[in-house]
């Protein structure tokens, strides 16, 4: 038996790829070498459009809880410099402070409903492709075994034995003169700032929650979040040397007092936890040559790994997952030819390396001393600009991210956050993951649809199962021509829409 897709590693990545697949009628199989769930978070939270496209699959009210649509953030960093975007028209920037581990654990649970088997304990060791399969040897508990299947995608991390075996080149570059600390502690409750449960240091005054802080000496960072009852404490800093064993609380404040001059009465944390403490030393910037060899896929940290600075990682990896679920899953069906699998490197990668970018640029804002002190003073300058806190907001969120362009402004950007005549949202019309035609004409495609009472800058519209725009048009009733550009689309893209009927 070839089972459709094996997907090596159960991540976040790995599981949202296992859901799209399903829902577009491939059958999955993860395998994942570790034996459970991690507890190690390692990120606290979502940033940028990726929250919208869980909205737009039912799972962004998994995670919160509620009914209701997300909302912008009104404020964040870029380069440990603050953005005010609560008086930016249409804000594109979403926040949602949620663990990585409970991003995975709902993911898990979303995967094993739509029938997707997970097989933990399990590695892929090794693959041999052929011309209509790939032969995947695996080492598991009870021995070593084979898996027969059409594709491999691997979604197994920075380290990916996956790219390593398919022999897809890894270049960037490594950076070694910089230590990042970071735990949960317990923080005095005299210096918490009851206004807005920032910190009030002795001999340095406050800083605000949740945003990195920058000095001359590193950055520091203080994040209360909701997933834990003990705050965050990070540090950065660039030449010290590093202790020797794991992190602790007086190395950690040691740090601290290094970074802000001033010092924090640190303490360890109560009750079982888990509680987080990290040290890294240096970090990659890297880029896969290629994201596909043959029958073997990329997504993820084993396509692209960078700074985390800004929180990029789960918005560019889940995407890519999203992007690659579906064509893979047409492909699999005979609906597409193999060719629609070239599109997913040809729109992922430029967003990678927009990503790398602008971690990249974060990382020169951050560094001590005075000459980036003076950049900041300019950037701040700049942000002061309507225009440019836009470009920031966009580029942060990935609302900049535009596929292949059309005829129409529309295509290939994010179709807009709709609300048809009923009240019902467009995100309520896409969990299943299918391409959607939506015609705010009154039917004047042929098909009883509904129209739209929200502005929009189109009469119809298709939105592909990805949440971007494959086709618009501002036409009032269908001529030859705009027929045809449909059409077009439709065989581009290998799609069989379906029609909004709230």
């Amino acid at each position: 038996m070839v089972t459709d897709v094996v997907i090596s590693g159960a991540g976040p990545n790995g599981l949202m790829l296992a859901c799209e697949l399903s829902l577009a009628g491939a059958h999955p199989l993860v395998v994942e070498r570790l034996p459970e769930r991690t507890l190690e978070n390692r990120a606290n939270g979502l940033v940028g459009q990726v929250v919208r496209m869980l909205d737009r699959r039912g799972l962004y009210e998994r995670l919160t809880g509620t009914t209701d649509p997300p909302a912008p953030t009104p404020g964040f960093v870029f380069g440990a410099m603050p953005l005010n975007l609560s008086a930016l028209e249409n804000n594109p920037l979403h926040t949602l402070l949620v663990p990585q581990r409970r991003v995975e654990q709902m993911l898990e649970e979303r995967a094993i409903e739509l029938g997707v088997e997970i097989r933990r304990g399990q590695e892929v060791t090794g693959f041999t492709q052929h011309e209509d399969r790939v032969a995947i040897e695996v080492s598991g508990t009870a021995g070593p075994y084979r898996i027969e299947a059409r594709y491999l995608v691997g979604a197994d991390g920075g380290h990916s034995i996956t790219r390593k075996i398919a022999q897809i080149a890894f270049p960037g570059v490594t950076v070694d003169h910089t230590i990042s600390r970071t735990a949960h502690a317990k923080v005095p409750a005299e210096l918490v700032d009851p206004a807005d449960g920032g910190l009030n240091v002795p001999g340095y005054g406050p800083i605000p929650p949740l945003l990195h802080h920058r000095t001359e000496h590193g950055m520091f960072v203080y994040a209360p979040l909701p997933s834990s009852p003990w705050p965050l404490i990070a540090t950065t800093e660039w030449g010290q040397e590093d202790a020797e064993g794991p992190l602790t609380i007086p190395e950690l404040r040691a740090s601290i007092r290094r970074v802000l001059g001033a010092d924090i009465e640190l303490g360890p944390p109560e009750g079982e936890g888990p509680h987080l403490r990290r040290k890294l030393t240096g970090g990659n910037t890297r880029l896969a040559e290629r994201f596909r060899d043959r029958r073997v896929l990329l997504v993820g940290d084993a396509a692209h790994v960078h700074s985390a600075i800004g929180g990029p990682g789960l918005n560019l990896g889940l995407q890519d997952a999203v992007n690659l679920g579906w064509k893979l899953a047409a492909v699999i069906s005979g609906r597409a030819e193999e060719s629609l699998l070239d599109t997913y490197e040809t729109e992922r990668r430029p967003v990678a390396e927009r990503v790398i970018m602008s971690t990249r640029a974060q990382a020169a804002l951050i560094a001590p001393g005075s000459e980036v002190t003076g950049l900041r003073a300019l950037f701040a300058e700049l942000l002061a600009d309507p225009g440019n806190l836009r470009r920031i907001a966009d580029l942060m969120s990935g609302n900049d991210i535009g596929y292949a362009a059309g005829d129409h402004p529309l295509v290939g950007r994010w179709a807009p956050d709709l609300i048809l005549d009923d009240g019902v949202r467009l995100a309520e019309l896409t969990r299943d993951a299918r391409p959607l035609l939506i015609d705010f004409t009154g039917g004047h495609w042929g098909r009883p649809q509904t129209k739209g009472r929200s502005a929009v800058p189109c009469t119809a519209l298709l939105v592909r199962p990805d949440g971007y725009v494959a086709w618009a048009t501002d036409v009032p009733q269908p001529d030859e021509k705009s027929r045809a550009s449909l059409e077009a689309a439709l065989a581009r893209w290998s799609l069989t829409f379906t029609v909004a009927q709230p």
